[in-house]
């Protein structure tokens, strides 16, 4: 089997190659036996880049911040910050003895470290709880990472290298360790992974879980939901869905049970935020051209709108709602309408960053969600690494904004950096989408099928005939169903 070569296939990673001496010779593509082969040459750049991240954290792992030291060595956290406000120094049980913000298998993780290692402090063996709880976490958080660049490289036998992108992505150095996200990530990676080998009981269990962590792996299913129509695969659709529901059911019930309001405190937190930062709605409320007196009307008026929003939630959460669901219903029409049925990847990354886009919230670890979703959607290296130069800026000028919002700190960088830092990232986002749906209209110019493959994600899907379902048939061009 013919193994992709970036150096060869993709003119940014081509290009970068010529500093040490350029892509492989003909002779090159002749077998050998090497200790260095591409899964372990993806694994071993993701531990160089954990390291890195583990690194740019070490300011932070003793929890003795003082005068915002967190921010200024862009280094916070909520791994440290959240084992004092989750109990866990105390000993408390996540949700039978404190409520936690976050779902069950988020919580079970965090007590399953921090318990153990509040025990040890007590009895003398750890002296300094904050920092063997950070190290604990992160090892587990590692393991997670390495899981799903494992699972990356295996769904890609002919672009094994393809997972180097999640590896070497510059969002893992700086935001790998701020909260527990890749245990869903990797679990909804790993879905995905039994997924494309046929396995959809077991994807289902996995998707299961990962969404007892954390909400955004359930949006992968109506990715799944409408390829299965299209390709008439409902049969095992419904296994993985039911599967999931099993999973979700069986770690969140007995907590359910055993403390109802705890349990339900990630969802009404969740109902009760606020604009967070670098959302869309907070740009809108925080635009200077609207607290002029002298603006022009239309710009007052937007000021006016978003902050309004910003200051009632209900109406907030309704209307993000009803933008993510216009957004979902886009991807639906475009998965039906293209001539040939997206891919499992580029679906399930639309979703998501749609979601994203939308939504009232969008944490700086949020970006983790993507970063797989982006390479199974689109593996060429010149957007994906714009749109992580965003990312990072965003990250720049985030923590800078956190000196200035905290009292007695000051930050020399004006408010207007931060709102275009995060328009930028909104923008690098909303371009990446672009050339995705582009790709999917033009299925040619998609690098994946480049070599005949039709989705190697895919699973049942993958070779499957492609049909629409006959009642789409009736508004859908006859040329679009050939």
């Amino acid at each position: 089997m013919q193994v992709d070569q970036p150096s060869r296939s993709d003119p940014v990673v081509g290009g970068l190659s010529q500093v040490l001496g350029g892509p492989p010779g003909r002779y090159a593509d002749e077998p050998r036996r090497s200790f260095w082969t591409p899964l372990r040459v993806v694994l071993a750049i993701a531990c160089v880049v954990l390291g890195l991240a583990w690194a740019q954290k070490s300011p932070c792992q003793d929890g003795q911040w003082a005068n915002g030291s967190q921010y200024h060595a862009y280094c916070y956290t909520d791994v440290l910050a959240l084992y004092y406000a989750e109990g866990l120094n105390e000993g408390k049980v996540p949700y039978l003895g404190h409520p936690v913000e976050y779902p069950v298998l988020t919580g079970a993780l965090m007590g399953v470290v921090g318990l153990p290692v509040h025990w040890l402090a007590q009895h003398g063996v750890v002296h300094n709880e904050p920092r063997v709880f950070y190290l604990g976490t992160a090892a587990v958080l590692a393991g997670f990472v390495l899981l799903t660049v494992w699972a990356i490289a295996r769904m890609r036998p002919r672009r094994p290298f393809d997972a180097a992108m999640v590896a070497a992505a510059p969002a893992m150095a700086f935001t790998a360790y701020v909260n527990w996200d890749f245990l869903a990530i990797g679990l909804a990676t790993l879905g995905v992974y039994a997924w494309s080998r046929r396995r959809p009981g077991w994807a289902g269990v996995l998707l299961g879980l990962a969404a007892a962590a954390k909400l955004y792996p359930v949006f992968l299913f109506g990715a799944l939901l409408v390829l299965c129509l299209r390709a008439r695969r409902m049969t095992e659709f419904r296994m993985a869905l039911g599967s999931a529901l099993l999973a979700w059911c069986a770690v969140n019930l007995p907590v359910l049970l055993l403390a109802p309001a705890a349990w339900q405190r990630f969802y009404v937190f969740s109902g009760s935020r606020g604009v967070d930062w670098g959302t869309f709605w907070y740009v809108g409320s925080n635009l200077q051209i609207g607290r002029d007196p002298g603006s022009a009307a239309p710009a007052r008026w937007v000021h006016d709108f978003f902050a309004g929003l910003a200051a009632d939630i209900p109406t907030l959460n309704v209307l993000s709602g009803l933008l993510f669901a216009a957004a979902c219903a886009a991807v639906a029409v475009l998965a039906f309408r293209a001539r040939r049925r997206p891919r499992l990847g580029q679906l399930a990354f639309l979703i998501v960053a749609a979601f994203l886009l939308t939504n009232k919230v969008w944490s700086q670890q949020f970006v983790l969600w993507l970063v797989p979703l982006a390479v199974l959607a689109r593996p060429r290296w010149g957007a994906f690494l714009v749109w992580q130069a965003c990312e990072l800026g965003y990250f720049l000028a985030f923590y800078q904004t956190l000196i200035r919002a905290t009292p007695g700190l000051k930050s020399g960088m004006p408010d207007w950096v931060f709102l275009l830092a995060s328009v930028a990232r909104a923008t690098s986002l909303l371009v990446l989408c672009g050339l995705v749906v582009y790709e999917i209209l033009r299925p040619e110019t998609d690098a994946v099928r480049a070599d005949g493959t039709d989705d190697p994600e895919g699973g049942v899907l993958d070779g499957a005939p492609d049909d629409p379902p006959s009642l789409l048939a009736r508004w859908m061009p006859p040329k679009q169903l050939a």
